[in-house]
């Protein structure tokens, strides 16, 4: 069955903050609206800073291990404060308890601090940061965990019968790159979403973290055919408020304008969507987890007004979107003819375009709300600027190639599509964790997004619901779930404040949910245990 996500439930409450945002950047306070249900579904993590003292230290943001949960709704000022703690994690423990103690900008509870009314709740308790300075100077010293009392608090873990007939499991010091910890790390087993890191560093590799999609309408002045080129974004959207993605209606008054300096009022209007070749059906078929896989498609094809989680699609995406924009153009005073496919030819003017989010902002969405449109889209566009040819198959060969080129080990590695919906996919823990310590690696800045993509437990993405005990916030992870199959691959900090990457994949799994259990009771251990 395609991935579980038992934090759709929770989904209309989080505060989807940063979706388009680049790396380093925070993002200003904006203040609430009449829509803001339905555009704060998933909290979109922000690239943490790097810097590089005698030795190099890694930051993100963190809330403190045990915070309540509220459930509510908070427009966050940026992601992180000072202290390196998530303001919006902060925000809603304090509004779930209605009480606090140190604030994080020092205003100490007074009224109207951290944008809260007089009377309203005080700020939450001071928290240790998830990721805290690493190494040297700026380590605090702080001890690597003993290898053997690691293995003796994660060894009697695995073993749980919940986890089916094999697992494999990794754990790297992210300061060092060191394998702390190993079990079958080199086997390599269907890693489900947890596929989704390994397209995340492959598009950021081949494409950069600036990379945008952008989607195009050219004139054909012979025939007078208004073609709509799809670019292979799947954020593009028919919402009246684009919030930082492209926008369908944006383009249809541009290219309207445009017309109309022209003197044409009249068009024939297609669709190109050459850009992606192959089939457009994934290999599991028809499944509300994702939609035809071509380059033009609005909102993810979705029939309702959903923005992530599995939902009906439409069955021509680039047909339904070009209606769409036939609907605006109308709006804007040019008559269509129905749309149909075609091919803009060299000779076509370019009359508007609009362009995506930055492709670091792209991964963020994709890793924290698991979204599998996204991930096909990143492994197709990894292939176009690869020189592989823009379909499943190909794509699989241009991920494969960029773990490789990243010095990854990829021995028994098996790429067939960006999603890991495949089963055919296979992946290894020591993969995993090697490509969570690489994106952490001062040198390259451009795959920071694979570790600030990651979902928060207890606070965003598919981590939303789980992780109610001491562990909410101070693991990050990507979930992978599949019919007897349950993965779980990030980030940690244990209790001697040292980040560590982990992998954990389980294969023939019986009972899905007693398998996220073990896995998650099993970073809360690794959370928990200084074991120097």
């Amino acid at each position: 069955m395609p991935e579980l996500r038992p934090w759709r439930a929770a989904r209309p409450r989080l505060t989807r903050v940063a979706n388009a945002v680049r790396p380093r950047l925070a993002r200003a306070a904006t203040a609430a609206r009449p829509r803001v249900a339905r555009l704060a579904r998933a909290a979109s993590p922000q690239v943490a800073r790097i810097t590089r003292a005698k030795t190099w230290q890694y930051t993100a943001g963190a809330a403190t291990a045990g915070l309540a949960l509220a459930a509510c709704v908070v427009t966050a000022a940026g992601p992180w404060d000072s202290t390196g703690q998530r303001t919006a994690e902060r925000d809603r423990a304090a509004a779930a308890g209605q009480r606090g103690g140190a604030s994080h900008d020092g205003t100490s509870g007074r009224a109207g601090a951290n944008g809260t009314a007089p009377g309203g709740p005080r700020p939450a308790p001071s928290a240790a940061s998830v990721l805290t300075g690493l190494g040297g100077a700026t380590g605090g010293g702080r001890p690597a965990p003993d290898a053997k009392a690691l293995a003796a608090a994660l060894d009697p873990l695995l073993k749980d019968a919940a986890l089916g007939g094999h697992r494999a499991a990794a754990v790297v010091d992210i300061a060092t790159g060191e394998r702390l910890y190993g079990s079958a790390a080199e086997e390599a087993l269907t890693p489900a979403s947890t596929t989704k890191i390994a397209t995340a560093a492959a598009a950021l590799s081949a494409l950069g973290a600036d990379h945008r999609l952008t989607t195009r309408a050219v004139f054909e002045p012979d025939t007078k055919e208004l073609i709509l080129v799809g670019g292979g974004d799947p954020t593009l959207t028919a919402d009246r408020d684009a919030e930082g993605r492209a926008g369908l209606r944006a383009l249809a008054a541009e290219t309207a304008a445009a017309l109309e300096k022209r003197d044409v009022r009249a068009v024939t209007l297609s669709y190109d969507t050459t850009l992606y070749a192959g089939s457009d059906l994934h290999p599991i078929g028809v499944n509300d987890n994702l939609a035809r896989v071509t380059a033009l498609m609005a909102d993810e094809a979705r029939t309702d007004d959903s923005t992530s989680g599995p939902a009906p699609r439409f069955a021509d995406p680039a047909a339904e979107a070009t209606r769409a924009f036939a609907d605006f153009l109308q709006a804007e005073g040019i008559k269509t003819t129905p749309p149909g496919p075609s091919k803009a030819t060299g000779r076509a003017d370019n009359l508007a375009a609009v362009s995506s989010p930055p492709l670091s902002a792209l991964v963020e969405r994709m890793l924290t709300n698991s979204d599998n449109d996204i991930a096909e889209a990143l492994a197709r566009h990894t292939a176009i600027a690869t020189g592989e040819s823009a379909d499943f198959e190909g794509a699989g060969r241009a991920i494969e190639a960029q773990l490789k080129k990243l010095g990854l080990p990829t021995k028994g590695v098996v790429i067939k599509d960006g999603s890991g919906l495949d089963r055919a996919d296979k992946l290894t823990a020591g993969l995993l964790t090697a490509l969570l310590a690489k994106a952490a690696d001062p040198d390259r800045p451009d795959l920071r997004p694979t570790l600030t993509g990651l979902p928060v437990a207890g606070f965003t993405g598919t981590l939303t619901s789980r992780y109610g005990d001491g562990a909410a916030g101070v693991v990050r992870a990507k979930t992978g779930t599949l019919t007897g199959v349950n993965t779980l691959a990030g980030t940690v900090v244990n209790a001697d404040g040292r980040v560590l990457a982990f992998a954990l994949l389980a294969s023939d799994t019986m009972n899905p949910a007693a398998a996220q259990t073990a896995l998650d009771r099993t970073a809360t251990a690794l959370a928990a245990c200084g074991c120097g």
